[in-house]
Order: C-alpha cells, then structure tokens, then sequence
C-alpha cells in the first residue's frame, strides 16, 4: 500500500496484551481517515492519537522508573483508561452517536479515578443510562452529527451525573 492510500501498523504486542484491533495508532496513517468521520467524532477525538501515543511511549520508559512525578502519572492513568476504553469485543458494533459519548466520556476524565478493571463497566452502564434517560442527547448526536454548546454541555452533565452515582 502506498503512503498516500494509507497504512495501518499492527503491534504483535498489543495483540498478546489483549488489545484488539492490534493497531498501533503512533504509526498507522490514513488519508482519509479523518475525512471519513462526523464532527462529533472529530470533536471528542481529536487528542485521544496524541494522548495515546504519549502513553505508549512513556510506559515503555516508566517501567523502568521508580519515582514518577503527578503529570507522568496523569499520563500513564488516562491512557490505561483510554486503551481500554477502545477495546471492543468481536461482533459489537457500536453506533456512532454512542461512540461519541464514550470516547467522551474518557477524554473528559470521567474515567481517570475508575479502577482499570472497571472501564468496561462504567462504559457499558454510561451507554444503557443514556439509552434510556439521555435520548434526547443521543439523537441530536445522530442527526447534527456534530457537538453544538447545548449537546455537549448536556452530554457533560448526564455523564458527570452517571459517574458521581457509579459504583
């Protein structure tokens, strides 16, 4: 495959680590990858790359340290978070509007003092919450395809709720 038609990397690595698709996003390009997403998705995602990657490459160096300053611990507990976060079982699609509310979900911070173990729960309770209480949020997503100020402030308060009563 050319550089102009895209490539995607798998890590060997990440697959054994169970994160599955194996694609190692620091290195796989696209050309079209962000043309083909709404806003919303642009919106909510438009650091997790960045972050990610810091992730990978300051875990790499952080096991090997001993005394970790706050904002490297920050580092390191958010793209744990998020790593899992973006696992998704085989045969799961995800709407894209839900899409939206969970990677918002992570890059917000919602899930920075959630136990590791516990992503996948709090992610899965946030999605049926919101399906029923919040359907208001969901179809505004699915049809602006876009955050307005209204709709993600409103996003940011149901998770905030959510997470305060999560357990």
């Amino acid at each position: 495959i050319s550089i102009t038609d895209g490539q995607i990397f798998l890590e060997t690595e990440l697959f054994y680590k169970g994160i599955r698709p194996a694609v190692n996003v620091g290195l796989s390009v696209s050309r079209v990858g962000s043309a083909a997403q709404v806003k919303a998705m642009k919106q909510v995602a438009g650091t997790i790359k960045l972050e990610l990657a810091q992730y990978r490459e300051m875990a790499a160096f952080a096991q090997f340290a001993s005394d970790l300053d706050p904002t490297t611990q920050q580092l390191l507990n958010r793209g744990e978070r998020l790593t899992e976060l973006l696992k998704q079982p085989q045969f799961s699609p995800m709407p894209m509007e839900e899409q939206v509310v969970s990677i918002f979900s992570g890059v917000k911070g919602f899930l920075d003092k959630i136990e590791t173990k516990d992503v996948a729960k709090f992610e899965e309770g946030l999605l049926k919450s919101i399906r029923e209480k919040g359907k208001n949020i969901l179809k505004a997503i699915k049809s602006d395809k876009e955050l307005s100020e209204k709709t993600e402030k409103d996003l940011f308060d149901f998770t905030e709720n959510y997470s305060k009563n999560f357990s």
